[in-house]
């Protein structure tokens, strides 16, 4: 959507607002002239008071206020009332969003897109219809991201002697529903493989956090587990605490193994090849868009269903058409 805006627009100052969680991700967006980031209450800093960070909201709407936006676009499939709730008090001339028959407060938005179902359509293709108002039409384009060179530049120093000249990959471990969660053996097993048959050396990526943790559970026991299994030679651990180091770690990576979920979201914006593990999710939905992939699903939706075999086959032969290496 940005990259369509700022073809049809050339001249136009365009700006993004985000949280601060997913600020990284537009962070030194080729396409943006400034990331706005405001805080939620569960995400604000260690001493920081709730108060504090809807003090600091204000003052950030107060200031985009000022600079007499003439349109804001709710970037989002459905009608996204939040969104709205933001959109307003900056004061933009229009308010650009998708409406659905019944929604209360749909009225404020006075360049309304009739939302419909969606069906059969990639998220991209969906919410990227929100642009026809403004003459902008046609497949949408790729997604892309800019990882920052420096923290690209820390996770390359950590490399072995032993990854010089090889294929880099990434593994992925984590993801938030069960269906999507592939077993560490199986990691493990493609692995020795692709290092025996392609000479590949490994980057390793989780969720940080121990299993049992009440608000952020991770994989911190799974990663040691690979990590010990697998041995410096084959493999190196990046224990990404922010955004901003995923995205600088799979910049590296020449092919990515990983399951549905907003890593690999990631890597297709870096335009990486991709072999994902699907498990109850929407494939038409939801696969890596406008990147090279090999998908995965079986008929009971659950990647647990997926042998090592299916996924080192689905990589040699992605790897080869892609001379990945």
């Amino acid at each position: 959507m940005i990259a369509a805006l700022r073809r049809r627009y050339p001249e136009a100052y365009i700006a993004a607002l985000v949280n601060s969680y997913n600020r990284d991700v537009l962070d030194g967006h080729p396409d943006l002239d400034a990331v706005f980031a405001y805080t939620k209450a569960k995400h604000r800093a260690d001493g920081e008071s709730v108060i504090g960070v809807y003090w600091r909201r204000l003052k950030l709407m107060l200031y985009l206020r000022r600079q007499r936006f003439d349109y804001a676009i709710l970037g989002g499939a459905h009608f996204l009332p939040r969104a709205l709730r933001l959109a307003r008090p900056l004061g933009a001339k229009h308010i650009l969003g998708f409406t659905e028959p019944g929604r209360r407060g749909g009225g404020a938005i006075d360049v309304a897109v009739p939302y419909g179902s969606g069906a059969g359509m990639h998220e991209v293709e969906d919410i990227f219809r929100l642009l026809a108002p403004l003459g902008i039409d046609g497949p949408p384009p790729a997604a892309r991201l800019a990882a920052d060179a420096a923290l690209a530049d820390s996770v390359r120093a950590r490399l072995p002697a032993a990854a010089a000249g090889r294929p880099l990959i990434g593994l992925h471990i984590s993801a938030r529903k069960p269906s999507n969660r592939w077993p560490v053996e199986r990691f493990e097993a493609v692995a020795r493989h692709l290092h025996e048959s392609h000479g590949a050396h490994f980057l390793l990526f989780w969720s940080p956090g121990a299993p049992d943790d009440r608000f952020h559970p991770g994989d911190d026991d799974k990663a040691e587990r690979l990590t010990s299994a697998l041995g410096s030679e084959l493999l190196t651990p990046c224990r990404t605490e922010r955004l901003a180091e995923l995205i600088a770690g799979l910049s590296l990576c020449d092919a990515v193994l990983c399951s549905d979920g907003g890593a690999m979201h990631i890597a297709a914006a870096l335009e990486k090849p991709i072999v994902c593990l699907f498990g109850a999710t929407d494939a038409v939905r939801w696969h890596p868009w406008a990147a090279p992939h090999q998908l995965l699903q079986t008929q009971a939706r659950d990647v647990a269903d997926v042998d090592a075999e299916a996924v080192i086959t689905a990589f040699s032969e992605m790897m080869t058409r892609k001379a990945v290496g």
